[in-house]
């Protein structure tokens, strides 16, 4: 048999009947450490964060489930009355008030009408933006920013200034004379809702104009050779691809515009005439301190945080079943 011959460096092969090379002295590696320590690695760093929410959110939301199924008035506060448990009776008693049922249908109108004008002018702005030359264009940025950037109760004293009937200037200029806009229940909410979206359209605006931005300009091109007009490429070809981003205006704009407050009591004197302009918010502040019972405004507290995550969590799953990735 002829003798086999290896290159020089290279190891040699091993034959049968040989034993294997023994492993070189030293402690056998441990399995595990590696991976059970990363794997603790990531709460680790979100411990902090974690204790802020839990602080900040968590904390307030469990004392306001709390007070609503306890019977918690003034008396209860001051120390002259213990407090009892209630069960669902605060709720119960919520839901067979015909005024609340009356404001709950009014805010989800309000919220949906408030919504539908802050993304139909913030997308149209949006595309404005990439249609004007760069002076328009910062002019429209500043004063949009400006106006997202004005407080709330700021903002809805201006509103009500221009549309006061005896000294306003809006009234001026299209001939209205003395019209109240506060008086009736329709006029009220239509200038709430002017005041509304004038405060959250920047928001809209900015988002989509950076979507928008992001899309290669060859498809935009190619659209407008096929034939496409504006509002063809807008349906067919940039809502399509700015869906996550529409996703995440709408979901914000559906929890800031169902929970106004500070337009609603300010313009409207704290909800009109005869409340014929509350929302839940407003109710839930007359309920819990004007007339102490406060169980009754964690109650609806709770109805507002149930209805927001419910139809956040239905927008959500009727996305995942088109097939968007978010």
């Amino acid at each position: 048999m002829t003798p086999t011959t290896t290159a020089p460096g290279a190891p040699a092969k091993q034959t049968a009947g040989e034993a294997a090379p023994a492993r070189p002295p030293g402690p056998a590696p441990r399995r595990g450490t590696r991976r059970g320590g990363s794997a603790w690695t990531p709460w680790l760093y979100l411990l902090p964060a974690l204790a802020v929410l839990g602080g900040l959110l968590v904390y307030p939301i469990y004392q306001l489930g709390l007070i609503s199924f306890l019977e918690y008035t003034q008396a209860q506060v001051s120390g002259g009355a213990p407090t009892s448990f209630q069960g669902f009776g605060n709720y119960t008693a919520l839901f067979s008030d015909p005024q609340f049922r009356q404001v709950l249908l009014a805010t989800v109108l309000f919220a949906a009408a408030c919504v539908i004008a802050t993304l139909a002018v913030g997308c149209a702005l949006a595309v404005l933006l990439t249609r004007v030359r760069a002076l328009p264009r910062l002019a429209l940025m500043l004063a949009a920013l400006g106006a997202w950037a004005t407080p709330a109760v700021t903002g809805s004293t201006v509103w009500v200034f221009l549309f006061d009937p005896d000294h306003g200037p809006v009234n001026r200029v299209l001939g209205l004379g003395d019209f109240s806009w506060t008086y009736g229940r329709l006029s009220a909410f239509a200038l709430v809702l002017m005041e509304v979206v004038w405060c959250s359209f920047p928001f809209v605006m900015v988002t989509v104009y950076a979507g928008i931005r992001a899309i290669p300009t060859e498809v935009l091109e190619a659209a407008a050779l096929d034939g496409a007009s504006s509002w063809r490429i807008w349906r067919s070809v940039m809502a399509p691809m700015l869906r996550p981003i529409l996703v995440v205006v709408t979901i914000q704009s559906v929890i800031w515009d169902f929970k106004v407050f500070t337009q609603i009591y300010v313009m409207t004197g704290g909800g009109g005439i005869a409340g014929q302009n509350l929302v839940l918010n407003v109710y839930a502040y007359q309920k819990a301190f004007a007339s102490s019972q406060y169980s009754l405004g964690a109650a609806i507290g709770v109805v507002m945080l149930l209805i927001l995550l419910a139809v956040t969590l239905v927008y959500l799953r009727l996305l995942r079943r088109q097939g968007e990735e978010l």
